[in-house]
Order: structure tokens, then sequence, then C-alpha cells
């Protein structure tokens, strides 16, 4: 594999998150002679609608293009204001892939045409192998619950979470809750009644992270919206975690609507609690769940889901194939 740097980025807040976007007459150059140089049979582009190398690829692609969408906003203005734009140029993909049933509705409503659903993929035995780590690893009197997420992005639930945290100690005075991930600490905390209950252990890298859920009792995802898929669900489900989480479009499916993982109303910290105290209090559910969430998880591998996108591919190119022999014939003739 080759990477090529395109040039600098520029974060812009869009949807609850914050995208890195990289244009501009530089960019534009090395982009455009990348794709030419490659003499590439396919090129594969992600989110082609967003300002940056994508939508640049796109402009300078002469072979077929597949395209991935990520996003899941079916009330997006900038999108609608945008596609008149882009429509000569999106008319140049051979194929679309969006990573959930949310991510095909939005290509639906806002790009035209329709897009096959192939999931984004997961090193799921790197999580399944993951180390316990003591320190993160519950007892029946002092369980773990564990969240991944930016501190700073309301969308990731961490206010959901800081509300619950009172409910549940409530009921199991010694539960530990451990936060993963950037942003303000001191912000989260005072969000806290107690701020003792919660353990904030900032950026971990990805053998942090599959330690983590390897060794939390129970996975809380408490996001309020903006998920297309829901990646996160995947990795603890890979890693043996029991998972609670709101019940977002993204999340239901991720889990078989509640099949393998505990759904709660999307926003409703009391119920988040209730359904952490009933899972936590039960070994033997956990354990079921656990069992079948890692079942579950193997439809994510990338062994799986490398084989869905290869086979995009090869009808892209037998598309082609077959475009340039009629051509051919029809210049014979």
């Amino acid at each position: 594999m080759e990477l090529h740097a395109a040039g600098g980025v520029v974060a812009v807040p869009y949807n609850g998150s914050v995208a890195r976007l990289s244009f501009g007459p530089l960019t534009a150059a090395r982009v455009r002679r990348w794709v030419v140089e490659g003499g590439f049979d396919v090129l594969h582009v992600h989110e082609p609608l967003s300002p940056s190398t994508s939508l640049l690829a796109l402009w300078a692609a002469q072979r077929p293009v597949v395209a991935t969408f990520h996003s899941a906003n079916l009330r997006s203005r900038a999108m609608q204001a945008a596609f008149p734009l882009l429509r000569p140029s999106l008319e140049k993909i051979a194929a679309r892939i969006a990573v959930s049933e949310d991510a095909r509705r939005t290509v639906v409503e806002h790009v035209g045409g329709d897009a096959v659903v192939v999931p984004n993929g997961v090193f799921t035995e790197r999580f399944a192998r993951a180390a316990r780590r003591p320190e993160w690893s519950g007892t029946p009197e002092r369980p773990v619950v564990a969240f991944v997420g930016r501190l700073d992005e309301p969308r990731k639930g961490l206010g959901v979470l800081c509300a619950a945290v009172p409910h549940v100690r409530a009921a199991l005075p010694g539960a530990r809750f451990l936060v993963a991930g950037r942003g303000d600490v001191q912000a989260a905390r005072a969000a806290l009644a107690d701020p003792s209950a919660v353990e904030f252990l900032g950026a971990v890298d990805d053998d942090a992270k599959r330690s983590l859920l390897a060794s939390a009792d129970v996975y809380l995802a408490p996001h309020t919206g903006g998920e297309s898929f829901g990646i996160v669900l995947v990795e603890a489900l890979a890693a043996g975690a029991a998972v609670v989480a709101s019940d977002l479009g993204a999340f239901r499916r991720v889990l078989d609507d509640g099949a393998h993982g505990v759904l709660f109303p999307t926003g409703d910290a009391a119920a988040a609690a209730r359904a952490l105290v009933a899972l936590l209090a039960d070994p033997a559910e956990r354990a079921r769940l656990a069992r079948a969430g890692q079942r579950a998880a193997h439809r994510y591998d990338w062994s799986v889901v490398a084989a869905d996108v290869l086979a995009v591919y090869e009808t892209v190119r037998a598309g082609e194939q077959a475009r340039s022999s009629g051509e051919q014939r029809r210049g014979g003739g």
C-alpha cells in the first residue's frame, strides 16, 4: 500500500461532528496527478459530495468510479444545495456503496438512484484476542461500564452517561465508569454530581481501546444522533462486552433490534441506568449477550466486508468491459 500526501486539512463542524477537509489548488493538482498517473482499473472514493480529496478525485477520474457514502442525514440542506452543482460529476459513479441502511436512505433521498449496503469493516479477531487489564476489569462488587468517544461532541452521549451515573450508583454503589476519548476532562467532570464515580482515561491507542472493551462488564453507547453505522458497537461486541445502547436506527440494526444487546430510548438517562443495573446484576445474561454478540460481529469482519467490496469492483469492471466491447463493435461496423 502506498500513501500520498494531498496537502493540509481544515476542520469544519458538520452533522454534530468535525470533518477534516483538504481542498484548494495544491491539493487538486496533487490528486489529479495521482489519478492520472495511477491508471487504475477502478477508482474508489468515500463521501464524494464532501469538498475534499474524494470530490477532487471524482472530477479527475476517467475510469470507472465506486463511491462509498457514510453519512446518514436525511435533512441535509448542504446536500440539497450542492447536488445540482455536482450532478455532472456524480454521473461518473458506476456503483454506489452505503455503509448502512440509514446511509442508503440518505443516498436515495439526496443523490438519487440506489446503493448496495456494505458495512464498515472491523478486524474482529484483534478485539476477540485483546488482553484483559486487571485495573479495568470488574468484580461483582465493583462492576465496570466503559464508554469510548470524543468528550466534546454532544451527540456521542457523554451527557447521558453523566446523568445516568447517580441512578446506577444508587443501586450499585461500587459501579465504576471508565471513559476513554479526547476532549475537555474538566468540563466533563463538572457535569458529574460525584466525579469520583467516573475515571477519565483520555485518548487511548488501539491496543488500549481493545483491552478496555475486552475488560469491561458492559459497554455503554448513549449516542443521541448522527450515527450512520455504529462501528464502536461492533468493536465492543467483537471484544466480548455486553452492550447497552440508545435505540438509534443504526444501532438497532447492528444489535438486531436487541437480540445482541440491550436498547434504551435515545437520550433517556434513567432508562439507560435501569438497563445497566439490570445487566450488571445478571452475570448469566451478560455472558449470553457477549457470546451472541461475538458471533454477530463476524458479519462485519474484513474477510466478509472485503469480499463484498471486491464483488462490487468486479461488477463495475465487467460492465466497463462490456461497454468497451460494444463501442468497438459499433466502431468496426
